[in-house]
């Protein structure tokens, strides 16, 4: 039991490594943590340009303030009221001061704000070739995934089982070819055989025929032996029926014979 939970805690945790190590995922954290930074720069940019703003209008402001007291100062002497114009010029002489140092922070805050810029367009281009690569790296990891997957398909992919079933059949239907090739080249020569048979029959019967038609013509046929029965001979029935047939032959050109006769 406790083996079994084991396992499936290692499949579990095997498939979340594999699903957070998959390279589409991996770009899309990637690409996702670029804005997430270039949100956060673009307000730093915006805090830095409005501090700047607020410099330079505490410049302007202070540039008034400094040009109201020196004009009061010079009507205030032209009065006759000296002290009022040294007191004027006392406080555009602080004022004076706190624009030095302000215009001072201004021209810093410019550079900073110039510079942020700067970081800004080049996150932003940055930011642009980062997401071309991750759509071209997504398109790569698809096409790898395709290529990965047609190849385990043709690993899978087997034709021994059916080259081995038409080699057998190839095999087989040979074997019969052969097998019937022998047995009509066998009943060919039985066949053959039955009619050189035939031929030689033949040939004999018409020699025999010739020959005893030549020896009839030169008068050397041979004369017929009279049919004697002795005890412990038999004559065949074939040529007893031949002997009878050459009387009847005989008797029948002398006239009617045997009891039809009257």
């Amino acid at each position: 039991m406790f083996g079994r939970i084991w396992r499936y805690i290692k499949a579990v945790l095997g498939f979340k490594l594999d699903q957070i190590e998959d390279p589409e995922i991996l770009l899309q954290q990637a690409q996702q943590e670029m804005r997430e930074a270039q949100a956060k720069n673009r307000e730093r940019a915006v805090q830095a340009i409005t501090q700047k703003n607020n410099l330079q209008n505490l410049v302007d402001q202070t540039e008034k303030t400094i040009a109201n007291l020196q004009a009061k100062a010079e009507l205030a002497l032209k009065n006759g009221d000296r002290d009022l114009a040294r007191q004027l010029l006392v406080e555009k002489g602080q004022y004076d001061l706190t624009l030095t140092s302000t215009k001072a922070s201004l021209e810093s805050v410019v550079e900073t704000t110039e510079a942020i810029k700067v970081a800004i367009r080049r996150e932003e281009e940055r930011i642009r070739a980062k997401t071309a690569q991750a759509l071209a790296m997504k398109a790569q990891w698809k096409q790898a995934q395709i290529e990965t997957s047609i190849n385990k398909a043709l690993d899978g992919m087997t034709t021994d089982g059916t080259d081995a079933a038409f080699e057998r059949a190839s095999a087989k239907i040979s074997n019969a070819r052969s097998e019937s090739s022998a047995r009509t080249e066998l009943a060919k020569g039985r066949l053959e055989n039955k009619i050189a048979a035939l031929d030689d029959i033949g040939a004999s019967t018409a020699a025999d025929a010739e020959l005893a038609a030549m020896e009839e013509r030169m008068g050397l046929a041979p004369k017929s032996a009279p049919v004697t029965t002795t005890p412990g001979h038999v004559t065949s029935t074939t040529e007893i029926d031949r002997q009878l047939q050459e009387l009847e032959a005989r008797v029948g050109g002398n006239g009617p014979s045997g009891p039809s006769a009257s």
